[in-house]
Formats: C-alpha cells, structure tokens, sequence
C-alpha cells in the first residue's frame, strides 16, 4: 500500500458515542488490500469523504483484527461535519496506516500507566484492548482518565469492562460533576495521589498538551524516568508524510515522527508558544 492511494472502504457500523461524536466500523473493499493492511495501536489513518476533503483520525480498533477498522470522529469542522452524516453501506476514503504505535513491545513485564485527557482517550482505546487480550504479558496495568463534564465520558460500558479486569484499575474524574456523577471530582492529575506504581513503570499519555505537561511533571516526581513517559501529540496533520509542514514540531513532523514520543524527545519544547 502507497501512502498516497486513497481506498474505498464500506461503512459497516455506525455507533453514537455523545453529541457530536461517532464511532465508524468500516471494511476495505480491495480483498487484496484488505490482506495486506496491519497498524499498530496508536497509528491513525487519513479519512476522506469524496468530494469534500480529509482527515486524520486514530485508529481505535485492535491490531489483532486489522481487517475491522474502528475510528471515533468528533464533529468539529467542514469535512468532519459531513462524517456526522455517514451512515451505514457507505462507501468512504482511507488512506494510511501512518505515524508510529505506542511502545507495546517495550511495555511487556511493566506495569503500565494510561492517561487520557477529554477526548484524548480514543487514541488509547486499541491500546488498552491489546493490552487486556494479552493480559499476562504485562503488569499492574492503570487507566486515569479525566473530563471536563459526564457528558464528555465517552465508552462508558468499556470503562465498566476494563475495571472487571484482573489487575486493572479504573480511575476516573470531571472538573464539573452532576447528581449522576460518582467518582473523583477534579483534573485528571489529581488522580495521582491514588498511583502506586513502581519507577520502572511505562507511560502512555493523550489528551491536551497542558494537561500532558502537568501530568509528566508529576509523574516524573514519582521517579519515572522521561524515556518512560510516552505522549501522543495532536497537531494539525494534513498530508500525513511531512509535506505540507502543517503538523511540524520544531524539527519534528507529528505525521511521520510521531504521533508518539517519548517526553525526553518534547520536553524542551512542551510550553514554548509558537511551536
């Protein structure tokens, strides 16, 4: 597969996570194509609604399963708002898989931490999903996550799953709780305190780069090291192989040398405006 071909891909599930986010199953129509496509979790993939434009959308679904592709859309735009449309038997554009994965391999016998911000979780789904399918491959494993509002708690029963999980724990929080609202009250870093990890524990962290900021800092506190911590960055990531510079992060390309990378990589960079 090039990274310039444009697939078509046929809609196959359409599911509502809250207002204004969708989560598309789709499948590549090429059999060819569809054999020969692998990601990594943590990749994205450039959709494209004919006629209109793309984007770049992670990849939500398992590796083991690279024949089903999940990708979770939050309406936000011209050509995400024609996504909102997409309903089940259309045929859409894919392109990819680009960017690198989370460091799976390198997190086997570790207790791993995940920490999400807002709508940063959907990067990590395919990511916890690994994680959990291959359970006694790894450690202790710890999914912080934090909103802004309960509404903005997307996979709900998927955080009721992984809490019944062996050796997971759930932790969840919002700056602005309601009568429905039953767990920590705050911004996800907050949720550190409760954190019992080792400093040989690993790191894998997405959400808003301010949060990330505060969140590493912490962690580095607890003595994990900053090639431990891994981030996925969200730039604007137009044409997904570091042409267009929309996406450049100092001598960095998000597309092509991320999305992930190791805080040691960004730090100096973390809170310089402009970048």
């Amino acid at each position: 597969m090039t990274p310039y071909t444009i697939h078509p891909a046929r809609i196959t599930a359409r599911r509502t996570e809250t207002e204004g986010i969708y989560t598309f199953t789709m499948r590549l129509l090429d059999p060819s194509v569809r054999a020969a496509y692998r990601f990594q979790a943590g990749q994205f993939n450039m959709l494209y609604a004919f006629g209109i434009g793309e984007v770049a959308i992670s990849i939500v679904s398992d590796p083991s399963e690279p024949e089903i592709l999940e990708h979770t859309v939050r309406v936000a735009g011209r050509v995400t708002g024609v996504m909102a449309d997409w309903k089940v038997g259309d045929v859409v554009g894919v392109r990819g898989p680009y960017g690198n994965g989370w460091p799976v391999d390198a997190a086997r016998g570790r207790d791993v931490v995940i920490v999400t911000g807002g709508l940063g979780c959907a990067p990590v789904v395919g990511l916890i999903n690994y994680i959990i399918r291959r359970r006694d491959e790894y450690g202790e494993l710890h999914i912080l996550h934090g909103v802004r509002t309960p509404n903005d708690l997307l996979y709900r029963e998927k955080f009721d799953e992984w809490r019944r999980v062996p050796r997971t724990r759930v932790y969840l929080t919002t700056d602005q709780p309601d009568k429905s609202w039953h767990y920590r009250i705050g911004v996800v870093t907050e949720l550190f305190d409760e954190l019992n990890v080792a400093p040989s524990a690993i790191v894998m962290m997405c959400g808003p780069e301010v949060m990330m900021r505060f969140a590493a800092h912490a962690l580095l506190q607890k003595g994990i090291g900053d090639d431990s911590i891994h981030l996925s960055m969200e730039r604007r990531m137009e044409c997904a192989v570091g042409l267009c510079g929309h996406c450049q992060y100092r001598e960095h390309f998000v597309c092509k040398d991320g999305p992930v990378f190791t805080y040691r990589t960004v730090r100096r960079l973390f809170g310089v405006s402009g970048i």
